[in-house]
């Protein structure tokens, strides 16, 4: 089978580079698959195939983050490659953060159905589980209700692929009600990596309490400072704070702003871009993986992260995230968003007892283990195998 994927790509840093990453990394080595088309945005630097059997991979770089001209130049390129088999790896902002770009870019599944090709869209998010206001787009109601209209519509447009794959199981509820679809799938959002043996030890040193992400909008690490803060008012324990990340887009500045408001406390570390060959040394390095967030949109890959490293966390007890230990099994201690001193009393917990802490990270690493990206991958060409027989047999039954 020959598949296009379309995605951002590393070294691309568009959302979602790093999930596209996994997933043609996994698709390449299924026997299944004889050549992988990987439909991704141009970067100055070549794309970043350091895995096994890349030699599948046909790259073809033919969009942009805001062109205007995505639509056209990703038919296009199907089109003419041919794949049996199309997967977009897509959320609302995927082809730009300006209005016009980001809605074209998700008319392209539509487009490809019409020409007939078997599509999978690979939803991360879904517009009726955002909060717009938290999430950095509008504070103004009746904006909010534009956004609201022309995400209806966009949906609606999704919606025309074969199949639409969501990663929570109540986004399946939501959209089946909502647009009476009987094409939502779950297909939940995998891990990463899990190494065969995870070392559940800690590096010498001080105790880091790490925040991995984008962050700015209902990602805020001032909780997260001023709780631990509170912890060394009250711990000999030697503690380095660690943001491992870089702005949201729609919050440019930031993360330079909490640098200057919190330059008087010790012990901070700003990473800035974590490249994926990094990503293992930050968690790996780190105590407690911790969520400072005031609401979520969609299944959080930083949970499956930490999960693949075997890492203790710390999240708010809200939306997703909630959602996520219920139907996973991840495990964590739970904190008021609204509080640093419920955050310090979650951490506290995790960093005094390392008994406790080995017991959430092992159970995390189960729960990753569980649903490793070989056995998502898995999952998507049993559903490409299935689209292929429906309409095998829609046409059967036409000559008869």
């Amino acid at each position: 089978m020959k598949i296009a994927v379309v995605t951002s790509f590393p070294p691309s840093k568009v959302t979602l580079n790093e999930y596209g990453y996994h997933l043609v990394k996994n698709f390449v080595q299924k026997h299944e698959v004889s050549e992988l088309l990987l439909v991704t945005d141009k970067t100055a630097a070549p794309k970043q195939l350091d895995f096994d059997k890349s030699e599948k991979v046909k790259v073809r770089e033919c969009w942009s983050f805001n062109s205007y001209a995505n639509l056209f130049t990703i038919v296009r390129t199907i089109l003419k490659e041919k794949p049996e088999a199309v997967l977009l790896n897509l959320q609302f902002v995927k082809f730009g953060d300006k209005k016009i770009p980001a809605a074209l870019g998700l008319l392209i599944p539509m487009f490809l159905k019409i020409f007939g090709c078997n599509t999978i869209v690979l939803l991360h998010n879904i517009l009726e589980q955002v909060d717009l206001e938290s999430a950095g787009f509008t504070k103004n109601k009746w904006v909010e209700k534009i956004y609201n209209f022309i995400g209806t519509n966009l949906t609606r447009c999704l919606l025309q692929s074969d199949r639409v794959a969501v990663t929570i199981s109540k986004y399946v509820d939501v959209l089946s009600a909502k647009y009476k679809a009987d094409n939502v799938v779950l297909i939940p959002h995998g891990s990463f990596e899990a190494p065969e043996a995870a070392n559940f030890d800690l590096p010498a040193g001080p105790k880091k309490v790490m925040a991995f992400g984008k962050f700015g909008t209902y990602k805020k690490v001032e909780i997260m400072i001023e709780a631990v803060e509170q912890i060394r008012k009250h711990s000999d324990e030697e503690i380095e704070i660690v943001i491992a990340g870089t702005d949201s887009p729609n919050t440019p500045g930031y993360l330079q702003s909490v640098k200057e408001k919190y330059a008087h406390v010790p012990g901070i570390v700003f990473t800035g871009y974590v490249e994926e060959n990094q990503v293992a040394q930050i968690f790996n390095e780190s105590a407690v993986v911790v969520f400072p967030y005031t609401s979520t949109t969609g299944s959080s890959g930083v949970l499956h992260q930490a999960g693949s490293y075997g890492k203790a966390v710390v999240m708010p007890d809200l939306g997703d995230l909630n959602l996520l230990v219920h139907e996973e099994g991840y495990r964590g201690e739970f904190f008021n968003p609204e509080c640093a001193g419920s955050l310090a009393d979650a951490i506290s917990c995790i960093l005094k007892d390392d008994q406790y802490r080995r017991s959430i990270a092992q159970a995390n690493y189960k729960a990753a283990c569980a649903l490793s990206m070989d056995k998502i991958v898995s999952m998507y060409l049993n559903r490409f195998e299935e689209i292929e027989m429906q309409k095998t047999t829609k046409l059967l039954v036409r000559n008869v």
